[in-house]
């Protein structure tokens, strides 16, 4: 049996006291799913696991079913193969040292490619301090205050372009990357 190293990037969760999942819990509910080898990085919501499932989207579907039923509301999962997240880390366009040392890069994982007529509408927008990019399924920001004071945040993005999206920063995907490769 050939086993895949997936990166699961939950969203919404354990922010402001809502929404709990002990990653205890959770690794131990991954386990109950024959997921092998895995491991959480920090209380955002990040699993790094294998499995012998291949499509992401199979994966992203179960774990969404499993969390609904064992924490009893729904969170958002998207799945990418070891991968499909380095490819994604390859693809980032901003990359000054300055601003990824002072925390302004951030990766908006997106649920899949949007639709090219709801990308033209989010380009006639302007958003004071951000830069942004997309490629493929991640939406590259740059935010010059820092993203806790960014417009273009994760629900505006989910609102413009009709897709399920969360955003990590620039280290959290490295050292997720880091424990893809462990």
């Amino acid at each position: 049996m050939i086993l895949i190293t997936y990166v699961a990037f939950l969203r919404g969760i354990n922010v402001s006291g809502k929404r709990k999942v002990p990653m205890v819990e959770l690794r131990a509910m991954c386990e109950r799913l024959n997921l092998q080898d895995v491991k959480t990085y920090i209380q955002s919501g990040n699993i790094v696991f294998k499995s012998s499932i291949v499509k992401a989207k199979d994966l992203a579907i179960l774990l969404h079913n499993e969390i609904k039923k064992h924490f009893g509301f729904d969170v958002p999962v998207i799945v990418k193969t070891v991968d499909g997240l380095s490819q994604i880390i390859e693809k980032n366009p901003f990359i000054s040292q300055e601003d990824i040392a002072a925390n302004k890069i951030y990766f908006v994982l997106l649920s899949s490619q949007p639709a090219n007529e709801l990308l033209e509408n989010l380009s006639e927008e302007t958003f004071e301090n951000e830069e942004y990019a997309v490629i493929d399924s991640c939406l590259y920001l740059k935010c010059a205050l820092g993203y806790g004071r960014a417009k273009l945040n994760n629900n505006l993005i989910e609102r413009k372009l009709k897709i399920l999206a969360t955003a990590r920063n620039y280290r959290t995907m490295n050292k997720l990357l880091e424990l893809c490769n462990q």
